[in-house]
């Protein structure tokens, strides 16, 4: 296989594969480390997509890498549900203890995001014995039939895949620069949390409703982090009602935006906080982590699945954890995003291409837009930007509402070289979209 081109790969994802699937780049990678991949042809790239998200503690991290190997030796699988394992309950320990909120809490294991968020409703739902979920706009939770519905965007997530889960209620989120209801902050007195007492008289009653399930900073839906008081208005607004609160930290936790999990920015510990992508360095492996007394509601046997938890993915996942307290990888993303957001001022100085500068720590992105005015989505210069800077050795991704937002995920192992590197690169697609 490592004989092939790249074209000749290609041709056979298209013989063999349909194209549901999506790719962003057309290589394929033969071996990665850290910050960098190279390809089956030999060029490098700089990665700042890192699996979307994915590869927070680098690409083929040693200390991950290592505790792979070792489990490997030991058993791949019994089945947490069969023969139990050390490993699992090591890694809910931990959780139990790093998620925010000093109270009991109980973890359990499951494979991925949308399995993550899955799980947080049936918890809320058997807690409360309530039916309805309250998400918001621009969100992104998965692809499975609930989390497909939760989701915001309908093109390409959602398009002919109805009918969609019963029982979903959604928000207006706090997309100051897009307001849904046409107001500037901070004059707009965070009026998009307040408008929730509004929304439970003509949209769902809190009496009926489980959960609210909330990205503290929006991933696919555009890197959109909200005014700092905006999570704690709806955060007590939920409590006084019985709804269950859950944070969505798939891709803005383990350290993405200068804390371990991005809700603590905001001073609030969620009743449910759900955690993937970077938790186990590439490994499939997402945890529900939550309040005792709502994680025990499920009756035995209502949670679970054949490979949850698998133990070779927890021992990458306390590797993970490891690595990421003795190198203090929250620091190093919060110093990231400041040289990040610096350049992306200046970048915005010269480029009239950008309308917006937004994020938190090293979860940082342009929004492009074709007038500052009227933010007419930039879509297309988004694209070519894109398409410019895998030619040119850089992966990057495109996101947002509208595809016209560029972000920042790349590995937090990167170096101050690296990073300028790529950043260069960017600066370098930005000029030739903005004089074409």
């Amino acid at each position: 296989m490592l004989n092939k081109s790249n074209t000749e790969l290609l041709e056979e994802r298209f013989s063999e594969v349909p194209r549901g699937p999506f790719y962003v780049t057309p290589y394929f990678v033969s071996r990665a480390k850290g910050a960098e991949i190279w390809d089956v042809e030999g060029k490098r790239y700089l990665d700042f997509a890192g699996g979307i998200g994915v590869n927070n503690v680098g690409h083929c991290n040693e200390q991950v890498v290592a505790a792979i190997k070792d489990q490997a030796d030991q058993f791949l699988h019994t089945c947490f549900h069969i023969v139990m394992y050390e490993p699992y309950l090591e890694l809910a320990s931990r959780l139990n203890r790093l998620t925010p909120g000093d109270f009991e809490k109980k973890t359990i294991l499951v494979n991925s995001g949308a399995e993550g968020v899955e799980n947080a409703v049936k918890v809320a739902r058997g807690h409360t014995g309530r039916p309805a979920i309250i998400v918001f706009e621009d969100a992104f939770h998965g692809r499975t039939l609930l989390t497909m519905t939760m989701t915001s965007k309908v093109k390409p997530y959602k398009f002919r895949f109805g009918p969609f889960a019963p029982e979903i209620y959604r928000m207006p989120y706090a997309y100051c620069y897009r307001c849904a209801f046409g107001l500037t902050y901070p004059n707009c007195d965070v009026y998009c949390a307040h408008h929730f007492e509004s929304f439970l008289l003509n949209h769902v009653a809190a009496e009926e409703t489980a959960a609210m399930v909330v990205e503290p900073v929006l991933g696919e839906g555009g890197f959109v982090a909200p005014p700092r008081e905006y999570f704690s208005i709806l955060f007590e607004s939920c409590k006084k009602r019985g709804i269950v609160f859950v944070a969505d930290e798939i891709q803005s936790g383990i350290c993405r935006t200068g804390k371990l999990f991005a809700i603590e920015h905001y001073g609030i510990a969620p009743d449910i906080i759900i955690t993937a992508k970077s938790l186990a360095g590439g490994m499939p492996l997402a945890a529900v982590t939550g309040r005792a007394e709502i994680m025990e509601q499920p009756q035995v046997g209502g949670l679970g699945g054949t490979y949850s938890g698998n133990p070779v993915s927890c021992r990458a996942a306390l590797a993970v954890l490891d690595f990421v307290e003795e190198q203090d990888l929250s620091a190093r993303a919060e110093k990231i995003g400041e040289i990040i957001q610096q350049r992306f001022h200046k970048m915005s100085e010269r480029f009239p291409l950008i309308g917006d500068v937004r994020g938190l720590g090293a979860m940082t992105a342009l929004e492009l837009v074709k007038d500052r005015k009227t933010k007419e989505p930039a879509h297309e210069e988004a694209r070519k930007i894109v398409s410019y800077a895998h030619e040119h050795g850089l992966i990057i991704l495109a996101c947002g509402r509208f595809s016209n937002v560029i972000r920042t995920l790349m590995p937090l192992v990167i170096t101050d070289e690296q990073l300028e590197e790529g950043l260069d690169i960017l600066e370098e697609a930005l000029a030739a979209v903005s004089c074409a």
